[in-house]
């Protein structure tokens, strides 16, 4: 008799459940996506309805310009100052008190409101116009002005959050306090997966070179009050890409699917008399498991990229873990049919000595994310992939602490982030600050708004992707959220 056979049969139904639920299940239940076929046993349908791999019946809710996101979050907040939004009045005022009209009373954080004095400080770095646009981008960025005719750089969004744990929760899913789904996982929900073998969301962390940078959760990638099936899969840039994938030593392909085949009938029995909609995600999770052994080690096998892929993104991205080798990763997990490509780069918080660090920063990230951009347009695909980039919120104009080596603080009054791709118009800038780079001027775009928009561009009313918890009707915009329609194409 098969040993593990013989190992079934001396457990009761109640015992090979309460057992199988750890193991196996901690590693999958961070895997699970929308299943289309849960093994070669044919079985009650367990997916949700409207397509193959998952997603809603009624979704898209109109003609989707995009079909994936991948979102690089830069964790820290990059200055806008500095970066993104050229200030050339920033010369004249350079050095001279930040008048308090245009401070307006707002709200500081504890490292600097005890300071005497708000000096405006302009940027350290150069800027110069680039492609047809003539878009405007600092000299930290020189790869990014290759692709200067891609992007659209909104610069006046705005957000309440003023500390950085509370300020990224918010970005991710909507609202300062934890607990919510993350924009991953309402894709995820709504839309579904074009692929079988690869979770519909996934999440890939930068090794972090600055020793000052603020801590990433787990949460920030969590599925909240959905189903646990639409939480993000985090792969790993050294080891094993995916934890406890493997199986254990000595244990065959035959075997593991004899588990895995009696265990699915098992829950399915148990489904059938709790009528437990977590059952259907524990047996979606084993087979996304057995599935993905199959399929991750040939994703992040770079050996069959060709040398110019590496001249594309640069040499970082031979290195696993780095933001280049992540970018060369959200590229092909985009080919294979992922929803939603979540990259998080670490190390942009700094209050101090902002002129000797942020260029690390930018070196770092530069390569890299322009590379994908050009990647993706060459293949075809960037037309209908959505691409995020930004933080948390912004940078003060002031400087923090000396001037010698000076930094900036928090500031979510106004900051820059740059959209690319699947509905959105390239070459474009959007929004204006005031002189100072401190207040918005014209065209707002709050957190709210710009998660309607991208909504939007994968064919989705922000207003109707809701889903009901404890009595009410949750949405990723909340209560509020408008469409920003100038960028859109």
């Amino acid at each position: 008799m098969n040993p593990l056979h013989q190992y079934q049969l001396g457990l009761t139904r109640r015992t090979l459940i309460q057992r199988s639920g750890l193991g196996v299940g901690a590693t999958a239940l961070g895997t699970l996506m929308n299943p289309s076929r849960l093994s070669a046993t044919p079985r009650a349908a367990v997916q949700e309805p409207g397509s193959l791999h998952g997603g809603l019946a009624d979704l898209p809710h109109f003609a989707a310009k995009a079909k994936r996101v991948i979102y690089m979050f830069q964790s820290g907040a990059p200055s806008q100052v500095d970066l993104f939004d050229h200030k050339p009045t920033l010369e004249s005022l350079d050095g001279t008190e930040l008048p308090d009209s245009i401070r307006q009373g707002q709200r500081l954080t504890g490292m600097t409101s005890g300071q005497k004095q708000f000096l405006v400080t302009k940027s350290f770095s150069p800027f110069r116009q680039h492609g047809n646009s003539g878009m405007w981008l600092s000299d930290l960025l020189p790869h990014h002005a290759k692709i200067a005719d891609d992007m659209c750089v909104i610069k006046s969004v705005h957000t309440e959050a003023i500390n950085h744990d509370p300020a990224i929760t918010f970005f991710q899913s909507g609202n300062q306090q934890p607990g919510r789904p993350c924009f991953g996982s309402w894709c995820s929900y709504g839309l579904g997966s074009d692929t079988a073998d690869l979770p519909a969301f996934v999440v890939l962390l930068s090794e972090c070179t600055d020793n000052q940078a603020q801590p990433l959760y787990s949460r920030l990638w969590g599925s909240g009050f959905l189903p646990s099936n639409h939480q993000g899969v985090k792969f790993r840039g050294d080891g094993e890409p995916v934890l406890y994938l493997k199986d254990p030593t000595g244990e065959s392909v035959k075997n593991r699917r004899e588990f895995l085949d009696t265990l699915a009938a098992l829950n399915e029995r148990q489904l059938q008399s709790s009528g437990d909609r977590e059952i259907q995600t524990r047996m979606a999770a084993y087979e996304m498991a057995y599935r993905m052994q199959m399929s991750v080690p040939d994703l992040v096998d770079f050996s069959d990229e060709p040398e110019r892929t590496f001249d594309l993104y640069g040499e970082d991205a031979k290195t696993p873990g780095t933001h280049a080798a992540n970018c060369v990763l959200a590229r092909r997990l985009a080919e294979r049919g992922v929803r939603f490509i979540q990259l998080y780069h670490r190390g942009w918080d700094h209050h101090g000595n902002l002129p000797g660090r942020h260029p690390t920063q930018a070196r770092e990230t530069d390569q890299g994310s322009a590379g994908l951009i050009l990647d993706l347009k060459e293949r075809g695909l960037l037309e209908d992939t959505l691409v995020i980039w930004g933080g948390e919120f912004g940078r003060t104009v002031y400087a923090q602490g000396g001037r010698s080596a000076f930094g900036r603080d928090h500031h979510p009054r106004c900051f820059s982030m740059w959209l690319a791709g699947g509905g959105i118009q390239p070459g474009m800038s959007f929004g204006e600050t005031d002189d100072f780079c401190y207040n918005v001027a014209k065209d707002p775009v709050h957190v709210h708004d710009l998660h309607a928009t991208l909504l939007h561009c994968l064919g989705i009313d922000h207003e109707r992707l809701t889903y009901r918890f404890q009595g009410r009707q949750y949405r990723l915009t909340d209560i509020a959220g408008e469409v920003v329609k100038p960028i859109l194409i």
